[in-house]
């Protein structure tokens, strides 16, 4: 996996907690640069910690299950990214203004799960799993502390559109995972 695959693979991943953080923003109304690393943390680091367990689960299972490691993760991404979609065009969710350890840490959690199945596919695809989790956690934290400015700004009028972005980003990488592993590509 190249660093492009993997930036716009960090950014798909990365749109649940943007718009989480929009959300944040919003909620706070006035916000300082300690919401914004706060959100970034959070969200960040559990955006690097999901993908790493899972590639240890995944590692587990890779070379029992090698040879259809191609379809396993085309069907793991396209759902992760057509649960995005769907969310996209689900009911605005609520997002408190809550900084607490508790509450970012169910919204880390909550916003990460997709990166968990991400690990798994890491393992079949063999990608050097730590260089790609800090830059998965590093892009996230990047975004979700821009998406606590943003929704300070400008509200929710972006979130659907994110998550949408983030579905069809990953259904992307999916495709392409799978037509490399038939041999189309």
């Amino acid at each position: 996996m190249g660093i492009m695959e993997l930036f716009i693979l960090a950014a798909g991943l990365s749109m649940d907690a943007f718009a989480v953080s929009i959300c944040k923003g919003l909620s706070l109304g006035k916000i300082s640069a300690k919401h914004m690393a706060a959100a970034g943390a959070w969200f960040g680091g559990f955006q690097a910690l999901m993908p790493l367990v899972g590639y240890l689960l995944g590692s587990f299972f890779a070379e029992m299950v090698e040879k259809y490691d191609h379809w396993i993760a085309f069907i793991l991404l396209v759902f992760i990214g057509g649960n995005m979609i769907r969310e996209a065009f689900g009911e605005e969710e609520k997002v408190d203004n809550s900084m607490t350890a508790k509450s970012m840490f169910l919204l880390a959690v909550a916003t990460s799960i997709d990166a968990l199945a991400v690990g798994v596919t890491f393992a079949f695809l063999k990608v050097s799993i730590l260089p790609a989790v800090l830059f998965i956690g590093v892009t996230t934290f990047v975004f979700s502390a821009a998406g606590v400015k943003i929704g300070s700004i400008f509200g929710t009028k972006y979130q659907a559109k994110a998550e949408l972005l983030g579905g069809v980003v990953l259904i992307i990488i999916a495709l392409k995972i799978l037509l490399e592993g038939t041999g189309v590509m």
